[in-house]
């Protein structure tokens, strides 16, 4: 039943997907493109669970109407309240259930179990960007109807990218029609989501049911140094894979009926440093902890030591604002120390007019990578005792002598990370190409491959798709859910 359900809202997507680009290619009338994006918007999110809707519509009604006071008089007490009510919708559905497992005894712990409306971190952040906005005097004069587009717009209601509404209201006003170069773009885009979320899929369950990311920290007992490493570094992949696949798509979706929304991943595993990575990973959800916390909080006082502490603190909400657990509260930490000490460390550098040698960049490479790797395992596992029996077997030398990992899993994220940069390097080789060919108008088989590329392209992503598809369907896995929808 489940998946007859996942496959009936697929088709209902993609048939309002396909009404969306057709008015918005061809209509010129403001009215009517916001009619026609809006009704899409408010079916699909209905193919889910009603009463999820009546929560999503509650919170677009009280925060329309707190940025109707805020409008009116710029005052803290109207930006209070409305944050306190959004953090405490968010609270209730979120964090509360959780809670409710170590307050309440056990025969009243069914009153916490309340289902997650879909996307409900994303919205509210949404939301109180828009509160923020209008509190900094933003010049934003959303209609109801504007702003219940702002919160509910298909391609990212379930999970981001995180939009602002200063970005978002110039093009519900626009009477641009889309032109096919973007049409075309978009549908490209989500053909390598699709392609990347089957990876992701294909991580997680393994070429070899059961032999996959999912069941090496769900099933697995016993791990070695090496067995740590395979998994945190291949659940940072799969993550990667899946959750930037599904940014494509959204990215991809928006793109095509002419709407612009942020970018959430630009090349993270290229980092030589803690603070790059996070301007390249979840990147509206960074700059959103960015603009609206860390930066508020650093400017209260100028002393050095605190605008570290308010680096950590926002690193804290970033874990938190995923789960409130102990785990993601760490993992958070992690983060927030990993930063504060790469700031101190260019505090260093330039103090000491310190020039790194080359040398520098990839081993700067490689301990980011190896940082933001151990990081995963906090993210991931299932109780701080598992995290630490795995940390405990990573620092123990002798582990390494072993894997009780099978070794299929070893070779497919060895694979699927040397692939993935072998595509990203031979992408860029091949727009190079293309530069330099229309510049000299040379010729040559090179050339030939930069130039036509969108003609050979399909079949080897058709190919590689079918047999990415062959692997993960024989295994009855199910249709696979986006792991970033938990959160």
């Amino acid at each position: 039943m489940e998946t007859v359900g996942i496959l009936f809202q697929a088709a209902s997507y993609v048939l309002l997907f396909v009404i969306c680009i057709a008015v918005f290619a061809t209509v010129r009338s403001r009215a009517i493109r916001q009619a026609v994006l809006l009704t899409s918007s408010v079916v699909l999110y209905l193919t889910w669970q009603p009463w999820f809707s009546a929560v999503l519509f509650t919170s677009i009604v009280v925060n329309f109407l707190f940025g109707r006071w805020l409008r009116r008089k710029p005052h803290w007490v109207p930006l209070s309240l409305g944050i306190l009510v959004n953090l405490l919708v968010l609270g209730a559905f979120k964090y509360f259930p959780d809670t409710t497992e170590h307050i309440l005894p056990h025969s009243l712990q069914e009153i916490g179990h309340l289902a997650l409306p879909l996307g409900i971190s994303f919205w509210t952040f949404q939301a109180m960007s828009y509160l923020f906005d209008l509190y900094r005097e933003e010049d934003l004069d959303p209609t109801l109807a504007e702003f219940a587009l702002y919160m509910v717009l298909f391609p990212v209601t379930i999970s981001g990218p995180v939009c602002r509404m200063p970005d978002m209201l110039p093009q519900f006003r626009s009477a641009e029609t889309t032109p096919w170069s973007d049409i075309l773009l978009g549908l490209r885009r989500i053909a390598i989501g699709i392609f990347m979320m089957q990876l992701g899929k294909l991580l997680g369950q393994g070429i070899l049911a059961g032999d996959g990311i999912v069941s090496g920290f769900d099933r697995a007992t016993q791990w070695s140094g090496a067995d740590v490493w395979c998994l945190a570094s291949g659940y940072g992949l799969q993550l990667f894979f899946d959750f930037a696949g599904y940014t494509h798509i959204a990215v991809g979706a928006a793109k095509a009926i002419g709407i612009i929304v942020p970018e959430n991943f630009e090349r993270p595993f290229a980092s030589t440093s803690p603070s790059v990575f996070w301007t390249r990973w979840h990147m509206s959800l960074s700059f959103w902890i960015r603009d609206y916390i860390f930066f508020p909080l650093a400017t209260l006082r100028r002393e050095m030591w605190w605008r570290y502490l308010a680096l950590a603190l926002s690193m804290v909400v970033f874990g938190l604002w995923h789960k409130a657990t102990l785990l993601f509260l760490i993992w958070g930490a992690y983060n927030g120390l990993l930063l504060v000490v790469h700031r101190m460390l260019q505090q260093v550098e330039r103090r000491f007019d310190w020039q790194p040698p080359n040398i520098w960049t990839p081993l700067s490479w490689f301990a980011t990578a190896a940082f933001m790797s151990l990081g995963w395992i906090f993210f991931r596992a299932n109780s701080v005792s598992q995290a630490r029996q795995m940390l405990a077997a990573m620092a123990s030398p002798g582990s390494y002598a072993s894997h009780f990992l099978s070794s299929s899993l070893y070779g497919l994220i060895g694979l699927l990370a040397a692939g993935y940069a072998v595509v990203v390097l031979l992408s860029d080789a091949l727009d190079r190409v293309t530069v330099a060919s229309e510049a000299s108008q040379s010729s040559g088989l090179i050339s030939w491959m930069a130039g036509s590329r969108w003609y050979w392209l399909p079949a080897v992503y058709a190919l590689a798709l079918l047999v990415v598809l062959m692997i993960t369907l024989t295994q009855q896995g199910g249709v696979g859910q986006m792991m970033y929808r938990s959160f």
